[in-house]
């Protein structure tokens, strides 16, 4: 049996760092539906047998049913390809749902938060969706599997443990536990980084999420080609998303004025299917106004400016001056010692102040 695994795909996510730039977050939009067709394209040119989507589909919140017609009229054309979706946290298996209220293409089904199995001829599909934006709890550990002379998979939204203290509310599950459960294969979503092919054998696995959402989501995105033959599992990765998401840094220290640090940054070589973050660093010399500079930026892909630069002058030194300098920045500096104001308003304050003085 072959297999596309997929998760994380938010469809009609608002994008909103894009949509700061000339609506690149509705550009967004249509290439998720571009590479998603291409995934639709490539089930049907090399009859993958099964599609697992591990939850998050949609988003829940935004979604369109022209978004869902779309979706399930590419459905439509795989009719020999059987589709499994158990619901996630942003997708989840609501009264009010697309899910529920959508006639969905007979060869989709969609799990609900009661686990079941669906007895195919060769194969046992197992699964688990949510049916709210939380999950802290589920049965997925103590699933007996029914004949093991079968092909037994499991799909499900979750949180392997370990993975933090915020994500126990999103169907923890231990991985330990998991692999007792003698599946042979564990299609997973939630997590937006793959994890795949880490140890021998392993056969519990996260796509990520199928296109890159934002900067904390480095790295190619895409799905996962699985294929089972006599239980000996083969599984790879198929990049689909043509644009990543980069951050560059700019050290500003022996920059001197706005209008260079402008020009150094439209000057910059870039890539033209990377969406970039500037992050400032260094001493500056100069105040640092990102609005501003932001309005003068050439270059559509690069999406945001991050100040992380120090003040270049020894604070200290100038507090012990005998002057309205000295008097002034140990007013400020005690301000920021009693945690009347942080450090970050601190160097605003003394950075204007001092230019005024």
């Amino acid at each position: 049996m072959k297999f596309i695994h997929i998760a994380d795909m938010h469809f009609d996510a608002p994008f909103t760092v894009l949509n700061s730039k000339n609506n690149l977050g509705e550009k967004r939009r249509l290439e998720q539906r571009e590479y998603f067709k291409n995934i639709i394209n490539y089930i049907k040119d090399n009859n993958i047998d099964y599609l697992f989507i591990a939850g998050d589909l949609y988003e829940n919140e935004y979604i369109r049913e022209t978004t869902i017609e779309y979706i399930d009229n590419l459905f439509k054309q795989i009719p020999n390809t059987k589709i499994y979706i158990t619901p996630g946290n942003h997708d989840p298996y609501l009264l009010n749902s697309m899910y529920n209220n959508y006639n969905w293409n007979s060869n989709v089904k969609i799990f609900t938060n009661k686990i079941e199995v669906v007895e195919d001829e060769n194969v046992d599909i197992y699964g688990f969706g949510f049916n709210d934006f939380y999950c802290k709890t589920s049965e997925v550990e103590e699933i007996e599997i029914k004949n093991r002379n079968k092909i037994n998979i499991l799909i499900t939204h979750g949180t392997l443990k370990g993975g933090g203290i915020e994500n126990l509310e999103y169907n923890p599950l231990s991985e330990n536990r998991l692999k007792q459960l003698g599946f042979d294969y564990i299609a997973l979503g939630h997590i937006h980084k793959p994890y795949y092919n880490e140890e021998e054998g392993q056969n519990i696995v996260y796509p990520g999420s199928t296109i890159t959402l934002g900067f904390d989501e480095a790295g190619k995105h895409g799905v996962i080609l699985g294929e089972i033959e006599n239980k000996e599992l083969k599984i790879n990765f198929l990049p689909i998303d043509k644009k990543e998401f980069k951050e560059k840094e700019i050290d500003i220290t022996d920059i001197n004025s706005v209008e260079s640090l402008i020009e150094n940054i439209n000057e910059m070589q870039i890539e033209e299917n990377i969406f970039y973050k500037i992050i400032l660093i260094g001493k500056r010399n100069f105040e640092i106004d990102l609005y501003y500079i932001s309005k003068f930026i050439q270059k559509e892909n690069i999406i945001k400016i991050k100040d992380e630069t120090q003040l270049n002058i020894d604070i200290n030194k100038i507090s012990e001056q005998i002057n309205l300098k000295g008097i002034f920045l140990k007013l400020i500096l005690d301000d920021e010692k009693n945690k009347i104001i942080d450090k970050k308003t601190a160097e605003k304050i003394i950075e204007i102040g001092l230019d005024v003085l």
